[in-house]
């Protein structure tokens, strides 16, 4: 059922932009990560991959608290506090003069992208149950991945006119206008006689039956996995592109090509889910996931674990593809028996999807040795892990959570 009076279009663009906030921030950073290392004397190359890894821990933070906010005083009041937030992460990023300074930035940059990041799923929970939830999540995924495209480009562009702080000045625009439109176009969705109050005794009840919950868990850890093999690529892939193929200027022309993958899989999903199902369509993805990742491992064999470029381009694309298919099913799934703890729900599963997200990238980009073998190492580990979560999840019993 739609509550609200935004038209179809415009909804998916706003919702869109919101939730895209995160990716922004980590995107648009890639092409500035030499420059701050330079600027700030990070002396250790690898430490550079925090400011990408720490802004997704930020998050972990955030993500505790905005879904129980977002249950208390409404949907809309949670994303508007987490733009806040935001701002103020942005601003110390900004102005930063040390390499800690600009982390204490980054992890408040991401405390504050939660809000827009886990209030949104809520509010759509809220307008749209099951197949149809999933079909709205693959259309705003679409655009979720195609701003990320032209993210790296965009921080190149402005490091040619200007230094990295303008990066941050950009994410600062975007953020604002973002919620101003909110604010001044989307009503509130969740009701005040369905509101569920702060209250410490209930959310530690209510938080713990949803840990309990193997369905919810296994689709939030599997949801997880994913993000954490596609935070390896996207922490080291400057590094790949560069060191491995002698790829600079072109890199955010390169890296589009992957990330178009995602979005052309999102759009054929959108179609699909509806046909056949979010199961089948992950247990299928998942499948495919292994398959070019195998095929990427032995292809990069012959060549000391730098397989060619148009190789390694061509499984990637592949690899994503199915990347693409995986992500608005997964948290569609993982969403699907939360009932009014929708918002509290989202919480949790993003938390934990994080949470292993950042030890997957953290643990897998130390084993960065100039070849695309960690690549292989995440993708193999986490898509095995994800697919068999899945089928244990399949295989639950447990029915919709209510509030303790």
């Amino acid at each position: 059922m739609n509550k609200s009076p935004l038209k179809l279009p415009e909804f998916v663009i706003l919702f869109a932009l919101l939730t895209s906030i995160t990716a922004l921030s980590i995107d648009a950073m890639l092409p500035a990560l030499p420059q701050i290392s330079a600027d700030l004397a990070i002396s250790d190359p690898l430490d550079s991959q925090l400011i990408i890894s720490l802004f997704i821990f930020g998050m972990v933070f955030g993500e505790l608290f905005i879904g129980p906010v977002s249950d208390a005083i409404g949907r809309k009041g949670a994303i508007l506090l987490g733009v806040g937030i935001y701002v103020g992460g942005t601003l110390v990023a900004m102005t930063a003069s040390t390499f800690e300074v600009l982390i204490l930035g980054r992890i408040i940059q991401g405390i504050g992208a939660s809000g827009p990041k886990i209030a949104t799923r809520a509010l759509i929970r809220d307008q749209y149950e099951g197949e149809a939830m999933a079909r709205i999540m693959s259309f705003i995924m679409v655009i979720f991945i195609m701003i990320p495209m032209i993210a790296p480009a965009f921080g190149q562009l402005v490091l040619a006119i200007a230094e990295w702080r303008y990066i941050f000045f950009s994410f600062l625009v975007l953020s604002l206008s973002t919620g101003i439109w909110l604010i001044v176009r989307q009503p509130e969705t969740l009701l005040p006689e369905n509101r569920i109050p702060l209250s410490p005794g209930k959310l530690m009840k209510s938080t713990g039956r949803i840990l309990k919950h193997g369905k919810v868990m296994c689709y939030s850890v599997s949801g997880g996995m994913i993000f954490g093999a596609l935070l390896v690529y996207v922490s080291t892939s400057q590094s790949i592109f560069e060191d491995l193929y002698g790829v600079v200027d072109n890199f955010p022309l390169y890296f589009a090509v992957l990330a178009s993958s995602v979005a052309l899989s999102s759009l054929i999903n959108s179609q699909l889910v509806m046909r056949f199902g979010m199961h089948r369509m992950v247990v299928v993805a998942l499948s495919g996931l292994l398959l070019f990742t195998a095929s990427l491992f032995f292809f990069a064999l012959p060549y000391n674990g730098i397989p060619p470029f148009a190789v390694f381009m061509v499984n990637g694309f592949f690899i994503f593809l199915w990347v693409g298919i995986l992500f608005g099913n997964i948290n569609a799934m993982a969403m699907q028996s939360l009932g009014k703890m929708a918002g509290l729900g989202a919480s949790v599963i993003a938390s934990i999807s994080s949470l292993v997200a950042v030890a997957v990238s953290i643990s897998a980009g130390r084993l960065y040795d100039g070849t695309v073998m960690h690549m292989v190492i995440a993708l193999s580990f986490c898509g095995i892990t994800a697919l068999i979560l899945v089928l244990v999840a399949k295989r639950s019993k447990a029915g919709a959570l209510l509030p303790a």
